[in-house]
């Protein structure tokens, strides 16, 4: 049976999987749209508050001993004129795609997550279509400068 559970912090982690468990999961998972473990795990200590003006929160999908899904939120502290959360990483275990685990971790997210949330996905995701239904919208075209 799957459960999920809200990770706040490592002190208030309902569940026995660490900063490393999580980011090993989703850095696995994410497949070909991830990012290095390291990004992740800033990803992370932000979704726990480790520095001023950051927090968050991960939900974590298990099964027994195994992490089956994760969702990271955090908070941009920018409501109003920018969505207050951003979804940055979504990931479901290989073995339970199509099962609907990321119908029931979208499900979850929105009804834990108060106000706007925003996420970034490639064209060619496939999970981009999951978004859409549950009204994730293209209001912009996001723009970027490398240096």
């Amino acid at each position: 049976m799957i459960e999920f559970d809200l990770v706040h912090s490592d002190i208030e982690n309902p569940t026995t999987f660490g900063r490393e468990d999580i980011a090993n999961f989703l850095y696995e998972h994410l497949d070909e749209y991830g990012d290095e473990k390291k990004h992740i795990l800033s990803c992370i200590a932000y979704a726990y508050g480790d520095g001023e003006g950051q927090d968050g929160f991960i939900l974590v999908a298990h099964e027994k001993d195994q992490i089956v899904g994760a969702v990271i939120i955090n908070h941009t502290n920018m409501g109003g004129f920018i969505p207050e959360h951003i979804l940055v990483y979504i990931a479901v275990h290989s073995d339970y795609r199509g099962e609907g685990l990321g119908k029931e971790l979208m499900e979850r997210i929105i009804d834990a997550t108060e106000g706007d949330i925003a996420l970034h996905v490639e064209s060619d995701n496939p999970a981009k279509y999951l978004y859409e239904k549950y009204g994730f919208t293209n209001k912009y075209l996001e723009m970027r400068l490398s240096k």
